[in-house]
């Protein structure tokens, strides 16, 4: 599944996008069948919080980690900013969540004021300029789990480029 890394001393900045699969409060829906708990889907949100809890709590001087809003029922700790990719030039609404450590808050860039559309819409609504397929694709976690290229600009920028300080 991904690629094992070795940290030889302290690393500087962290910026994780764990993945937020069993995590988020939109996939809460599946964790109960008939109002109880799936064991098997709660077993895989706790080992997912163990793993997001890995960047939290890393010895590393500035953090930040990027996941959506999150499920109640997995605690995570209080994230400190809501951002939306509409703030940093990309015309979607996604809300995203940064836990940040000794980084400041990610300003928005470029406001997009005009033709601001859900990301993924959760088949209420189907904007005709939005999806250029039947759907499907938004159902697939590699589409779901995008960074936005406003996003990571401005996280470049902010947090590690000359701006900083």
């Amino acid at each position: 599944m991904g690629v094992e890394h070795t940290i030889d001393g302290k690393w500087d900045m962290i910026i994780a996008f764990p993945p937020c699969t069993y995590l988020t409060n939109a996939s809460s829906v599946r964790m109960r069948v008939k109002g109880e708990i799936v064991p098997e889907r709660y077993q895989k949100a706790m080992e997912a919080k163990d793993f997001f809890m890995k960047f939290y709590t890393v010895d590393c001087d500035m953090i930040c980690i990027e996941n959506p809003t999150p499920m109640k029922l997995v605690d995570l700790p209080p994230y400190a900013q809501a951002i939306q990719p509409w703030w940093f030039g990309d015309p979607y609404t996604k809300r995203t969540c940064l836990w940040l450590k000794d980084l400041p808050y990610l300003q928005p860039t470029n406001v997009v004021w005009d033709n601001v559309w859900p990301y993924v819409n959760g088949f209420t609504r189907r904007p005709d300029e939005m999806y250029e397929d039947s759907g499907a694709r938004e159902r697939v976690a590699k589409f779901r789990s995008r960074t936005f290229p406003g996003i990571a600009k401005a996280m470049a920028e902010q947090f590690a480029g000359e701006n900083r300080g």
